[in-house]
């Protein structure tokens, strides 16, 4: 079929706009502020051979571009479109086939047009509880970690399976909210389908087929022309980060040649009997978005934007662990791979890409019973410090490379027993450099349940920082305190007692260029702002700063910053 470039940038605009409409309705439906804050799901719309599309502008990589391999390689496999019927649903939380762990569930509808299956939407969603020791990374094995469901019909010709449900209910903490999010997936897609349907009955097309195919091979050539700017060549890197009893390294050697990219994790440590490992799904989804991120920011991602890039990790590294390994924090391992990478890219694009950040998302989980001695369960997401660029600071407080958005205070207080007695973001915790590191954030929290609770430590950089580039210094570490002063595991479990606080330090992200090289004014902002003190003004950056006027003592300054120089 013949479609000129005119229609098919109006129906491409369209495609979006079904997908984002798909992800508005989930989001306006759901239960949890895990979906409804954090927007920590995906939307997305297939072709009839499970081939992405297009997706929705809300969500993060660890579940869109998973989610991508889950409908192509597993969904449509195993259950054809042909072989289903109008109102079929399908759900699974497989991690090695989904989005690798447990508690997210993949639910994926076909659709049907004049009797026809035309395409597939999906979603993926983060459940508020799964059931198992809750999410976390003291699992020694997958078992342990919740409520598995392989891959089957949620949904029959739009009747529920009611059996599913009642055993999705019978195993976790907060049915209500849970299933409450899984007919929210469903509304989702049914939003998506209705307006697929709506775009074919007015553009007068039988099926997606030839817009997709056109969209995929468009935006694979687009691809391949970005990679081909890169030099040809192997660019190694590696990054230590802390792991839950040991350290873990991440290597990786990204090889170019031409209009193919690979990226090989040989190198990496082994997987770990702690729930922090990550299947291979997942290593894949965070590899290709950080090199779009890099290489191809303006580029749709799609499944044409795979075709060009190959991911490939030992069996049994942590990166491409074996079952029944644990996985449910694979995010504190998963989201560093963007950091190797980009530091090899590095040697030859500098321009286009960033120093270490605080990556992987700080999750605190907390579990128990409310004073009325009904069970809670809630999950928030918070972010450190994103690393600075050749050209610009580093975002604070913002999660890179998940993309999850920070649950606001009032949210968090609404939705679970708990007291946010402080916020803020951390003086000097941003790596210092021409361009600085994003600052994490620090805040304090104390629960009211008057009865213990479980909190669930999901954390990293608490002995790695994230490191500059070119010159750049590193960012703060984090840290987790007691009020009595003592420091939990950062990735297990503890009794949080009542009238006790709990301080979690975020970490901040490197600097880019020596700090030599920033401008005093802008270190001075610093100053003024809050984000930097003026020992560290001084120390760091070599400006000197009159504590009484706020201004800069240029003489002194320019003294300073010859002996750092020297």
């Amino acid at each position: 079929m013949n479609i000129d470039p005119i229609t098919l940038e109006v129906i491409w605009n369209r495609l979006i706009s079904v997908v984002n409409e798909q992800a508005a309705a989930l989001i306006h439906s759901s239960f949890t502020t895990v979906v409804r804050e954090a927007g920590d799901l995906s939307a997305g719309v297939f072709d009839r051979n499970g081939n992405m599309v297009a997706q929705s502008v809300t969500g993060t990589p660890g579940h869109i571009n998973t989610m991508a391999s889950c409908v192509k390689n597993y969904v449509a496999p195993h259950y054809p479109i042909d072989n289903l019927q109008a109102g079929d649903t399908l759900i699974t939380n497989d991690p090695w086939e989904a989005s690798g762990h447990l508690f997210d569930l993949t639910i994926v509808s076909p659709v049907y047009y004049k009797g026809r299956g035309v395409a597939w939407f999906a979603s993926t969603c983060h459940a508020v509880d799964i059931g198992g020791l809750t999410m976390g990374g003291d699992a020694t094995e997958l078992y342990e970690e919740g409520l598995a469901i392989p891959l089957m019909k949620l949904f029959e010709a739009g009747q529920p399976n009611q059996i599913l449900f009642d055993i999705i209910r019978a195993n976790v903490r907060v049915p209500d909210q849970v299933i409450g999010d899984i007919y929210a997936q469903q509304v989702g897609n049914n939003v998506g389908a209705k307006k697929l349907i709506e775009l074919l009955d007015e553009v007068g097309l039988p099926d997606i087929e030839a817009v997709a195919q056109m969209i995929l091979d468009r935006t694979e050539t687009a691809v391949r022309n970005a990679v081909r700017n890169v030099p040809d060549g192997v660019y190694t890197s590696q990054v230590a980060i802390d792991g839950f009893d040991a350290p873990v390294t991440i290597a990786c050697a990204v090889t170019v040649a031409g209009d193919e990219l690979t990226v090989d994790y040989t190198g990496t440590s082994p997987q770990v009997n702690r729930g922090i490992n990550v299947v291979l799904n997942y290593t894949h989804a965070y590899t290709t978005y950080t090199l779009m991120a890099a290489l191809a920011p303006g580029i749709p991602n799609n499944e044409g934007a795979f075709r060009p890039i190959h991911v490939t990790a030992p069996a049994g590294c942590v990166l491409n662990c074996r079952r029944p390994a644990p996985v449910s924090a694979r995010h504190l391992i998963g989201h560093f791979v963007s950091q190797p990478i980009l530091t090899a890219l590095a040697q030859v694009v500098p321009e286009q890409v960033i120093a270490n950040g605080s990556a992987g998302l700080w999750n605190t989980m907390l579990n128990g019973e409310r004073a009325d001695e009904t069970p809670f369960a809630y999950i928030y997401f918070s972010a450190g410090g994103m690393g600075a660029g050749h050209n610009r600071d580093g975002l604070s407080a913002t999660a890179f490379p998940s993309g999850i958005m920070g649950v606001p205070v009032e949210a968090i207080e609404t939705a679970a027993p708990v007291l946010m007695h402080r916020r803020e973001l951390r003086q000097d915790s941003g790596g210092a450099g021409e361009f600085r590191g994003g600052l994490g954030q620090e805040m304090a929290l104390e629960l009211l349940t008057g009865r213990p609770a479980t909190h669930s430590c999901m954390y990293d950089r608490t002995t790695y920082p994230a490191a500059g580039l070119n010159g750049g210094q590193a960012g703060a570490v984090g840290e987790v305190i007691l009020s009595d002063g003592t420091h939990p595991h950062p990735k297990s479990r503890y009794p949080l007692q009542p009238g006790q606080h709990v301080v979690l330090k975020l970490p901040g992200g490197g600097g880019f260029n020596p700090p030599a090289l920033r401008d005093p004014q802008r270190v001075l902002d610093d100053v003024r702002q809050g984000y930097v003190s003026l020992d560290r003004a001084a120390t760091a950056y070599g400006v000197i700063i009159d504590p009484k006027t706020l201004m800069v003592d240029e003489a002194a300054t320019q003294t300073r910053r010859r002996e750092m120089n020297a």
